[in-house]
This record gives C-alpha cells, structure tokens and sequence, in this order.
C-alpha cells in the first residue's frame, strides 16, 4: 500500500461527499443536477475533473473541465464503451512553501474513466482542448444505433 500525505482538502472533500450522498437520499424523487467544482479528490488523492456526456444523433460528445492543463500533459485513451482522460496539472514555477500567503490551486495527477452507453469507433476520434475544456466527438458504432421494428397485432 503506498504511503499518501494527509491534506485537509481531502478530509473535506470526503465530508462534501458523504453530505451530498446524505441529501440525495432524501432527495431522490427529485432528482437533482450536481454542482461539482474542480477539483474533486479520490480517495488516493488525484484529481477528478468533471465531465458531460451527450447522445448525439450517430456520436457521443464528452467534455471535460481541464483549466490550467497543457494539451501535452492529457492523455486520452478509448475502448470500444470506455473513455479514459489521465494527465497531471504541473506548477508553472516553483515556489518555496513559506513563500506561499494562500494556494488554493490543487497541483497533480488527475484521471477520469467513463462508460459509454453503447460501442463507438475509437479510431474516428476527434478531440480538442479550448479555454480549459477538452471536448471529444466519439461516433458511435453502426448497430450501436437504435432501430425501430414495427409489430403487428393482430
């Protein structure tokens, strides 16, 4: 097991979770859209950037929240229904710790898997970074698609 260093942030990340499970208990009739900031922990301590998924007519379209990060640290990889986004968010210089007055930018490893609801064609990607958010078009795969087959009764 590797040894990770206690941060503060992470023990309150853990309560906003536990909290937020909490109300979405009661909550659940009502179903409600999560307001999730960057950066969000893991239990080892990387970094989760939040994300959007959309059904497109014949593709997927996810985009991720990745302020501050170069493309050349993003590292994108796809599977038939899974989507990986791995990277680091580096220190632009480096500063001494006591010459810190307030640092609120989390600094690291980030990493994000999503599945897909159906199989697309990895190798017609597209992705791109603008502004801090990554966006990736991901066509479906052709029997992926819906389709319709009319019944008769009779």
């Amino acid at each position: 097991m590797a040894i990770v260093k206690w941060t503060p942030m992470r023990e309150l990340e853990n309560i906003r979770r536990d909290m937020e499970r909490l109300v979405d208990e009661f909550i659940e009739p009502f179903p409600r859209r999560h307001l999730i900031r960057w950066p969000r922990l893991t239990e080892s301590g990387t970094l989760v950037p939040n994300v959007e998924l959309i059904n497109r007519k014949g593709e997927f379209l996810v985009r991720a929240e990745l302020p501050g990060i170069d493309k050349k640290d993003i590292d994108l990889s796809i599977t038939e229904d899974t989507l990986t986004i791995k990277g680091e968010l580096k220190k632009r210089e480096e500063v001494n710790e006591e010459d810190y007055l307030l640092s609120e930018i989390s600094y690291g490893r980030f990493a994000r898997t999503i599945t897909l609801p159906s199989e697309v064609e990895s190798e017609k990607a597209n992705a791109t970074v603008n502004n801090g958010m990554l966006e990736i078009v991901l066509p479906k795969k052709k029997e992926a698609k819906p389709k319709e087959i009319k019944v008769e009764v009779s």
